[in-house]
């Protein structure tokens, strides 16, 4: 993977500009450790970071090919899991390739078909492209979101990049945050609604988005987004066909020349990759896959079962990476590394995130990155199989809001009365859900039961899973790892979108017909074991922590937060005996203690940012 930044303007010269396409590059340096590369020729100034994967001799971005007087360049951020079947079909219509990469493929696809290249692409990207034939740049990203791209449009420039803090480099972008903005961090955070780039005239392409930038002006448009059709397969159909595509999705993302290895938690999702990249590597006689786990200290001590997380990881860990006859590395982290690492994961996401979740993740792809540079990981497939439990309890159901979500009065009292009035806390929040419900593609005939469960479905692939896209992309990209999440292949999110529910919980199980397809790869234990979520510290003194980092801000004037928020409400929940755990925030992953270091977050973020709030 890698980190892409750039900015196009019609009238002046940019080569005056180099300096700041340098500084913007270098922003992003850690996603790309292994090289850096810009390039200049009017209107186009792009800049790449790379990490190398594919081809590590001849990859270099931004890769140019001309042909007489057709130039063009890409700068690419991603991985295409099809590009040997596009290269060999490419070579049979008369081209020739210079590399091994998939750069080259992607750019050359783009020559021979145009935009209408992305319906042929099997991966995840991020990527611009400069095309001298149509005197336009093209941008996309991948259907479902697993490469970001950040741009902002402003007096006829058009600035992006992986991340904000590559476009805030450039002198037309500045930390201004709005009310929206505001809305966005304390209302839908550490979530974000599809698009919205919380910093004033900074957006997100949204997943399976395109855009097309020339001197008429700038469009955007959908290439690919879920459609709802009649599930035509019957119970063992369907698991044969989602086994089937279940294994070649993730044997496609094994190919690399640099090892791969595995995120193992113990629970269903990881354990299913690594048993078969297990299988994969003993087929095609390659060496031992090593696989990784978190904890933290005394987390045995203090582990409390509960609904969300019925289980600890740790006996589940030893028994499949024993199973699978792994090279298994633990990795523990403390209370302080924890508290210290907020910091850094709030500069890597350029936001207030997922506190201690985002940090112990960050701290774990450090550690996975002196070993390794590529890993494939679990995310997403309780997002499209319903595995969460919301999915599951009337009450969540029927919340009338997002589900991950549902304390929105709570939220809103952390706000200043003077900002609620400013932001209309609860009418922004009402809006983005109805949004998200409006946009739910109905399939005539279902059931009333049958559309709520389509519905849910569509929330937590489109508001909840890029929420954990990001946060995997910056965590594991900050420590210039690349992590791979075979989950999201979209033929499978395609295929699973619309297996009816009764199918989906098979055997009367959350999950059931991916259990079922695994039947044979996994043990029986394991694969009838209880969802678990990503592990996170259950140690009070996490909480003790946090809490005295939160009232120590509040007891410094010059903290910016202050003039945002109910001080008084803040130290109230401080000081409530629900602060522990009972204390709903975000997810399965974020109650109280999440809250203050999500709080304390944002206070560090307005501060080291220079974020003005108008």
């Amino acid at each position: 993977m890698c980190g892409i930044t750039g900015f196009i303007q019609w009238k002046g010269d940019l080569t005056q500009d180099s300096e700041l396409l340098v500084r913007m590059t270098e922003s992003i340096a850690h996603r790309g450790p292994d090289g850096s590369g810009t390039w200049i020729s009017n209107p186009c100034a792009f800049g790449h970071r790379r990490l190398s994967v594919i081809d590590p001799e001849n990859g270099a971005q931004p890769m140019i090919i001309q042909q007489e007087e057709e130039v063009y360049a890409i700068v690419y951020n991603g991985e295409l899991y099809n590009a040997s079947e596009l290269k060999d079909e490419l070579i049979r219509r008369g081209h020739r390739f210079k590399t091994k990469c998939d750069t080259e493929v992607l750019l050359v696809s783009y020559i021979e078909w145009g935009p209408d290249c992305l319906n042929r692409l099997n991966g995840i990207f991020a990527f611009a492209i400069w095309d001298s034939v149509r005197e336009q740049v093209f941008l996309a990203r991948d259907r479902v979101g697993v490469k970001p791209l950040f741009y902002s449009y402003v007096d006829g420039t058009l600035i992006f990049g992986s991340e904000p803090k590559a476009l805030l480099q450039h002198p037309k972008v500045e930390p201004v945050v709005g009310p929206e903005g505001l809305a966005e961090v304390f209302m839908i955070g550490p979530a974000r609604t599809p698009g919205h780039g919380v910093y004033r005239n900074v957006s997100e392409l949204k997943p399976g988005q395109a855009m097309i930038f020339h001197q008429g002006g700038l469009r955007t448009y959908t290439y690919w987004k879920l459609t709802s059709k009649p599930h035509e397969d019957d119970l063992e159909q369907t698991t044969s066909h989602l086994r089937e595509l279940l294994c070649d999705t993730v044997q496609r993302q094994l190919i690399s020349d640099v090892p791969v290895c595995s995120l193992l938690s113990g629970g269903l999702d990881s354990s299913a990759l690594s048993a078969i990249a297990v299988q994969y590597y003993k087929r095609t006689g390659q060496s031992q896959i090593h696989t990784y786990s978190v904890d933290y200290v005394d987390n045995d001590r203090h582990f409390k079962s509960h609904s969300f997380q019925p289980g600890a990881d740790t006996p589940w860990i030893k028994r499949m990476h024993e199973e699978l006859e792994t090279q298994h590395h633990w990795i523990e982290f403390d209370t302080p590394e924890l508290i210290e690492a907020l910091d850094e994961s709030t500069r890597k996401r350029d936001l207030p995130g997922m506190a201690d979740v985002d940090a112990s993740l960050l701290l774990f792809c450090q550690e996975i990155k002196k070993k390794a540079t590529v890993a494939i990981s679990g995310e997403a497939a309780d997002e499209i199989f319903g595995g969460y439990p919301w999915f599951h309890k009337e009450k969540m159901l029927n919340s009338g809001t997002f589900p991950w979500s549902v304390a929105p009065k709570m939220r809103a009292e952390l706000l200043s009365p003077e900002i609620r009035e400013w932001v209309r806390p609860h009418d922004y929040l009402g809006d983005r859900y109805s949004e998200a419900i409006a946009e739910v593609p109905i399939l005539k005939g279902e059931t009333s039961e049958q559309s709520k469960m389509r519905m849910m479905s569509y929330l937590n692939i489109t508001r909840f899973m890029p929420t954990l896209l990001d946060r995997k992309d910056r965590m594991s990209m900050g420590a210039g790892l690349e992590v791979r999440v075979p989950y999201t292949d979209h033929r499978l999110i395609e295929y699973v979108w619309n297996i009816p529910w009764s199918i989906k919980t098979a055997g009367d199980r959350e999950k059931g017909i991916l259990r079922k397809a695994l039947e044979g790869i996994l043990p029986e234990d394991v694969l009838y074991r209880k969802k678990s979520p990503y592990p996170k510290t259950h140690n009070p003194n996490y909480l003790t922590a946090v809490k005295e980092q939160i009232l120590s801000i509040l007891d410094d004037p010059s903290s910016p937060i202050i003039p945002l928020i109910n001080t008084a409400k803040i130290r109230e929940l401080a000081s409530s005996s629900d602060a522990s755990s009972n204390l709903p925030w975000f997810g399965q992953l974020m109650s109280g203690p999440q809250l203050f270091a999500y709080l304390a977050q944002v206070n560090y973020w307005l501060k080291d940012y220079h974020v003005t709030i108008r």
